[in-house]
């Protein structure tokens, strides 16, 4: 159980941390200027163009209906709109660039009159087709083409979402960080990859520790939402990096059931106490009213 008591402690052995500023990301859009960073909570919405995807509510079947969708998300609060056309999932289907280009630039174009949009994916072409069609945000989920994708942010002065992980892309399975504390290890690996990018002119970076993705040690449902909870409520001992930090919100199915599409508001408070600046949702009016209700009431 999680206790204040639990959460008063973290803050006691980690307080300095949160002294460590933090660099808000700014990005240009429709509505004028979106800032990631401390204030306000950004929720980002999530949109499947695979439908491979687990959360079948966000998966849309076509271009047009990913149109649609973001449409929905961004009057209900998303000031960010992430598109995707191939699942993170372990074991499913691969999408050629062709095809993922197929399916994504027709939907960015028109979701860019209404949002920032961002493009979750790890091939070269696909980040060129869709940041010439209006993407303003690279969600980076590989390694293998790592120099190519941060050219073309810089190229485009595109903001880049730079996910945990050391394999190619999140599709061939790695390990999460350790158990005992995962934090240093995320805050070693961010480092020389921020520095790195800064070297390429990409000047516009959010860290995301990659609670969203499959794991080849953490299978069990239990066990990975408790890592997955300790690292949300946790994340402000990413503020050394001194840029914003992302975190993708899970569902956990084997403790919500049939009340999943409840879960994200429920771990979306752990993130938003835990120092979190970037959400990815795919319940985002749910999310819209939770952070309102944490900025609205006071426990003290």
């Amino acid at each position: 159980m999680i206790t204040l008591a639990d959460l008063a402690t973290l803050h006691a052995e980690h307080a300095g941390a949160w002294d460590s500023p933090v660099a808000p990301v700014v990005l240009d859009g429709p509505r004028g200027p979106v800032s990631i960073g401390d204030g306000a909570v950004t929720l980002m919405g999530c949109i499947n163009l695979s439908r491979d995807s687990t959360y079948r509510e966000s998966v849309a079947t076509s271009p047009a209906d990913a149109v649609r969708m973001g449409r929905i998300q961004a009057a209900q609060g998303a000031a960010v709109i992430d598109l995707g056309a191939e699942s993170s999932n372990a074991g499913t289907a691969r999408v050629t660039p062709a095809e993922q280009i197929a399916g994504l630039v027709p939907a960015v174009k028109q979701l860019a009159a209404e949002a920032v949009v961002s493009v979750e994916t790890y091939e070269p072409e696909v980040v060129r087709a869709c940041l010439d069609a209006g993407a303003r945000v690279l969600n980076m989920t590989g390694r293998e083409h790592e120099d190519r994708m941060l050219a073309l942010a810089a190229e485009y002065d595109a903001a880049v979402i730079m996910c945990f992980g050391t394999t190619a892309n999140v599709r061939d399975i790695d390990d999460v960080p350790p158990d005992s504390d995962p934090m240093p290890v995320l805050l070693d690996h961010f480092a020389p990859r921020l520095a790195h990018a800064r070297s390429l002119g990409v000047d516009k970076v959010v860290v995301d520790p990659g609670m969203g993705f499959y794991y080849g040690n953490l299978v069990d449902p239990i066990p990975r939402a408790r890592h997955q909870a300790r690292v949300l409520a946790q994340t402000f001992r990413l503020r050394p990096l001194g840029v914003p930090a992302c975190n993708a919100l899970p569902h956990t199915y084997d403790l919500f059931g049939d009340e999943f599409r409840k879960a994200e508001g429920f771990y979306g408070v752990f993130a938003a106490l835990g120092g979190a600046h970037l959400l990815r949702v795919h319940e985002v009016a749910h999310l819209r009213v939770v952070l309102r209700a944490m900025a609205e009431l006071e426990v003290r």
